[in-house]
């Protein structure tokens, strides 16, 4: 269910106005019309979607008094769309935006634990929800709610009249709950990720038809709902239970006849929490409604009341489109000033005061939206204590203090080579919403490496590794030996699992994850969502330490991640990665996710709170897909121009080489700084500059810049001659052996986090430093 927890059964003091203004409006307009035939119902589930306009969208605050906005604008353009254009080329006759009246349910009478471990919402989501409201009732929409009920059992007995009365009808939602509700004539659509879910589509995620969801999320549980199934049964090996003995009653009944000794006694054990969990989630779909279905027809709004609001949140486009479209002038429409999101959010001496949340104020429920911009996690991915913390700066002081005394242990991860285990891992994960995942190629070059597995996080401590590549002993270090036994496919599993976190909003979690993304999009396999550790940690600290995993971990962590070496070996003894089993290498992998997850969670809430987010959002984060696929395309060179270049690049130097000898009177090493030093200081009696701590002469740049301005021709000589011979050597002669011999073009790698002062750098090679200001530079870039 998508409803949160609180602790009281108030009513939230914008909804009565709401409730009231919104009907006796329609009431007195005479605008209820009854649902028939050929109608389309679209129920919007207000209580969830709210945190999925808040995760989705960057920050944003009403300019007047730093009021938080972001997550009502989202919410308002979902609304005028709803309204004037089409979701998925329909258009609605009825509509309601639906939300939980309070946390208090009949749920709460069978099992006192219900949804009892969500944490607290975000502090700057807090003033939101009554404009969110505000904002369903000034486009004239029906805003419902109704107590001792969550939105999910309203929605179920709406979609359950409209259907009956032969409408169709689109839940506008994404949760999983309310996969159960889906019929001929029931859809869901998510609108952030621009998808219908259909019978097909719950199938393939629960792997039954909608009636019979019920029945395994009965005995799957829900760790973000606390419903508690049946220990050790995930979605997959629920839905295989199901489809054998028809549903959960069926299936206690029979449970002495499970071949699976485990299994059985589990099932016998825990039978009563299934039937329990099976009321959890089984919707009511016969709720007495306060207000009929025929009330939620659709009609226009008030164009000035809205314009009003509209104008009062500073939501300029908007305003201008609502405007336009009703051939408003928007200067001749004041502001309604009365809107202050319930005085939650003031602004005093440069500090945000916050006022208590309303008692039955929702909390952020554990699934995240495909791009999280919030500062907060996942409950089941939260250090403990994190639910003290009120403000984002609370976040980070008690996620540092956690993190400091958390230890890293690798006794709870796991190597999961079976399929079965996998999906339940996946489950996991996309329940909770948040996941690292490492990956671990047998090269620095992800275009040509090959995956020998993967690693995942989903919680502190709860990590595991996925092996596909590892081979026996034998062959050489580049390749040969028989690929072990007993590992997952790698394309199959890495689809398997994309995918999976895609479809569920899953935010991937990574450090230095573009070379990660590279190599799932040679397998044409895209993440929809992508968090990089090293990219928080590099907008946070650019120049003030290191950002590679074991420099974040020894200073976040108070502990160094454990490095490679530590399994592998170092020198000529060492092993290469592939040629380790995956009993040796598993938990060194594991860890490595286990780290990245900690450190999200350490440096993820800094962002808000040192108001960085928009620098990561908009200059960093969205780059790593760019990058990939740049580096992906490559840059192709002409052979034959650099080999010609090269050439003519050799005869300059050996021109340059023989001046050079004949000013100096002697043969020498021109690349020798001894040699040449002795040369211009010893022989020459140059003006002698500062010595080495060897006692060696000084032959750098610069001082061969000075002593040319000063009018001798041997170090500018010398100068010129070091230019071309880099040249030859950097480029025209090296960039051929970088080549990929399957597309025929140079990838380099652009590095993200490696300047202190923000600009990419190129390696590998690097394209970034061919000059431009001379010929010869110039020739090459040709």
């Amino acid at each position: 269910m998508p409803s949160f927890s609180g602790d009281s059964g108030a009513v939230h003091p914008s909804c009565v106005p709401i409730r009231l203004s919104s009907f006796m409006v329609r009431a007195m307009a005479n605008i209820s019309r009854p649902v028939n035939p050929g109608d389309h119902v679209f129920l919007v589930d207000g209580s969830s979607y709210i945190f999925r306009a808040y995760h989705a969208l960057p920050p944003l605050t009403r300019k007047s008094d730093n009021l938080p906005v972001g997550a009502v604008s989202g919410f308002s353009n979902m609304l005028w769309r709803l309204l004037r254009d089409t979701i998925a080329g329909e258009k609605p006759t009825h509509l309601a935006v639906v939300f939980d009246h309070s946390s208090k349910t009949f749920r709460d009478a069978i099992y006192a634990e219900y949804k009892q471990n969500r944490p607290d919402a975000p502090e700057d989501l807090v003033p939101q929800f009554g404009l969110v409201r505000e904002a369903t009732v000034a486009f004239d929409i029906a805003c419902i709610e109704q107590e001792n009920y969550e939105a999910d059992d309203l929605i179920a007995t709406y979609a359950r009249l409209a259907a009956e009365a032969g409408a169709t009808v689109t839940i506008v939602a994404s949760d999983k709950d309310l996969m159960q509700l889906v019929s001929d004539k029931v859809t869901m659509f998510d609108t952030m990720k621009d998808k219908r879910i259909g019978i097909a589509e719950v199938i393939e995620k629960f792997g039954v038809p909608p009636e019979k969801v019920i029945d395994v999320q009965a005995l799957a549980g829900d760790s973000v709902d606390n419903v508690p199934g049946v220990p050790g049964i995930g979605i997959k090996t629920a839905a295989q239970l199901v489809i054998e003995y028809g549903d959960v009653e069926t299936l206690l009944d029979r449970a002495g006849e499970i071949k699976q000794p485990k299994r059985r006694e589990s099932i016998i054990t825990n039978a009563e929490n299934a039937r329990v969990s099976k009321q959890l989630v089984t919707l009511d779909r016969f709720v007495p409604l306060e207000h009929p279905i025929d009330a939620l027809a659709v009609h226009d709004p008030d164009p000035r009341r809205l314009v009003a609001f509209l104008k009062a949140m500073d939501f300029t486009t908007l305003t201008r489109r609502v405007a336009e479209t009703y051939r408003l002038q928007i200067a001749d429409i004041e502001a309604d000033i009365r809107l202050t999101g319930a005085g939650a959010w003031q602004t005093k001496r440069g500090s945000r005061l916050i006022e208590e949340a309303p008692a039955d104020a929702p909390r952020e429920p554990q699934r995240l939206a495909a791009v999280s911009t919030s500062v907060s996690v996942a409950a089941a991915a939260t250090p403990a204590g994190a639910g003290e913390a009120r403000t984002p700066a609370d976040l980070v002081r008690v996620r540092a203090e956690a993190a400091l005394q958390a230890p890293i242990a690798g006794e709870a991860y796991e190597i999961v080579i079976d399929p079965q285990r996998l999906d339940e891992w996946i489950m996991l994960a996309c329940d909770i919403g948040t996941a690292a995942l490492q990956i671990h190629l047998d090269s620095i070059d992800p275009m040509q490496a090959e995956i020998i597995g993967v690693s995942l996080a989903v919680s502190e401590g709860r990590a595991c590794y996925i092996p596909f590549g590892h081979r026996a002993p034998g062959g050489d270090l580049f390749g040969g030996g028989e690929t072990l036994a007993g590992q997952l496919r790698e394309r199959e599993t890495l689809e398997r699992i994309v995918t999976a976190f895609n479809a569920a909003g899953v935010l991937i979690v990574g450090h230095a994850a573009k070379a990660a993304s590279l190599a799932l999009l040679e397998r044409q396999i895209v993440p929809a969502a992508l968090d990089d550790v090293q990219l928080i940690s590099y907008v946070l600290d650019a120049g003030l330490t290191a950002h590679d995993l074991g420099a974040l971990s020894a200073k976040h962590l108070s502990r160094a991640s454990r490095p490679l070496t530590e399994v592998a070996g170092t020198g000529r003894s060492a092993t290469a990665f592939d040629r380790l089993t995956p009993e040796a290498v598993g938990p060194w992998a594991a860890e490595q996710a286990d780290v990245t997850l900690r450190l999200w969670q350490v440096l993820k809430p800094r962002l808000a709170a040192e108001r960085m987010t928009t620098v990561y959002e908009t200059l960093e984060r969205g780059l790593v897909p760019v990058l990939a696929r740049m580096e992906q395309r490559g840059i192709a060179i002409d052979r034959q121009m650099l080999s010609r270049l090269s050439g003519d690049f050799a005869q300059t130097i050996a021109r340059l080489e023989s001046e050079i000898h004949g000013m100096a009177g002697e043969s020498f090493n021109i690349g020798s700084p001894k040699q040449l030093g002795e040369i211009l200081f010893g022989k020459l009696g140059l003006p002698t500059p500062k010595k080495t701590a060897t006692g060696a002469y000084t032959t750098g740049a610069q001082v061969l810049e000075e002593l040319a301005e000063l009018g001798h021709d041997l170090p500018r000589k010398v100068l010129e001659w070091r230019q071309i011979a880099k040249l030859k050597s950097t480029y025209t002669d090296a960039l051929p052996s970088y080549v990929n011999p399957r597309t025929n073009r140079v990838h380099t790698t652009y590095a993200m986090a490696a300047t202190t002062t923000g600009r990419l750098s190129s390696n590998e090679p690097n394209l970034q430093n061919i000059p431009i200001r001379t010929e010869e530079g110039r020739k090459i870039r040709t």
